[in-house]
């Protein structure tokens, strides 16, 4: 059997950008372009291309939801959380979004030669930790070592199984008019923390990490029947590419109010001093929920009624099906386009 014809196309422009770039892993649209025309064109299947984060399959009758990430982190502890507990809560958290309880993780380690045995102890202690609050067992996993120089102390990798116990479609094509946004607490935390500590800069308070899992959320919206159309973690690219995102997939126009979104004083000033936008920095423990008008108010005291999510805000609505965007009305009344990123912030911030 002779193999069918195959003629090898780049579907990425070359000139432009020859090279990777920081930026191309930054949630922003260079990332966007990577993942569209580099990954989804050669890997291309209707399971890939809801863009979700983790997908939803069929096996034997029951719905599985299935994700993996993987986990960069510089420095590898900072206020808040460590690379290994982050490794768990957002395999977890990409769980959620598909409304799965999380129950299986794999995770797989890359470390530097040269690695103090004791870092790695505190590691893998806190991944335990982390997973035993998440009600998650780690059932397998990969170890790789690499020269000297070659890494940055150790890389984390984690995928997860979760089971789907509903009926619900929880995914960006199934955003709709009139939908209420809903954010599960106070923006642009975790990103702070990690440039504080990696530039050495000293705030009045102390900025700690978000990072946490949020899947207890997520299952007391599904057990009290509310009706969630999408739901979306808030990591690289923060809130505004969220929406965006979601605004693409779904061909709709997404309208937030600043004066509604949850960002602490002291996040505000440090994202001020850096020149940087909150809703473009990442959380590690927040979500944005898409959920039916008529069950928003029920919605936010529920969140409300979780300790991660004391700070839910309802922040927006989808104001109708048009050519995709995301509309920012400021403190002062004006509106402006609440775009994606386009280069790289934060780099190397999970």
């Amino acid at each position: 059997m002779q193999p069918p014809d195959f003629t090898p196309v780049c579907p990425i422009p070359i000139a432009p950008y020859p090279h990777v770039l920081l930026a191309h892993g930054g949630g922003g649209r260079l990332m966007r372009q990577l993942i569209g025309r580099m990954f989804l064109a050669a890997f291309r299947n209707p399971l890939l291309e809801t863009q979700h984060d983790s997908t939803v399959v069929e096996l034997a009758g029951k719905k599985l939801a299935f994700t993996t990430d993987s986990y960069v982190v510089r420095p590898l502890f900072f206020p808040g959380g460590d690379v290994g507990s982050m490794s768990v809560h957002g395999t977890v958290n990409d769980l959620a979004m598909s409304g799965a309880r999380p129950l299986y993780l794999s995770a797989a380690f890359i470390l530097e030669e040269g690695l103090p045995m004791e870092t790695l102890w505190k590691i893998v202690c806190s991944m335990q930790q982390a997973a035993q609050r998440c009600g998650v067992q780690i059932i397998t996993g990969d170890t790789k070592v690499v020269d000297k120089g070659k890494g940055d102390g150790v890389f984390i990798n984690t995928a997860g199984v979760g089971v789907v116990e509903h009926d619900q479609t929880i995914a960006p094509q199934n955003v709709r008019t009139g939908d209420a946004v809903l954010v599960s607490g106070d923006l642009g935390r975790h990103g702070m923390a990690i440039m504080a500590v990696r530039e050495g800069l000293q705030f009045e308070s102390a900025i700690e990490s978000d990072s946490a899992p949020v899947h207890e959320i997520v299952l007391e919206l599904l057990k009290a029947g509310v009706e969630i159309h999408c739901l979306r973690d808030l990591t690289r690219g923060g809130l505004a590419s969220a929406l965006n995102e979601i605004a693409e997939a779904s061909r709709v126009r997404v309208e937030v109010e600043e004066k509604s979104i949850p960002v602490r004083e002291d996040v505000h000033a440090a994202c001020e001093l850096l020149g940087l936008d909150p809703l473009h920095v990442a959380c590690e423990g927040r979500l944005v929920a898409f959920v039916a008008a008529r069950d928003a108010e029920r919605a936010l005291k529920i969140m409300r009624g979780q300790a991660i999510g004391a700070g839910s805000a309802a922040i927006g609505r989808v104001a109708g099906s048009a050519e995709p965007l995301v509309t920012l009305k400021s403190a002062i009344g004006a509106n402006r386009i609440l775009d994606m990123p386009s280069g790289e912030q934060l780099p190397r911030i999970c």
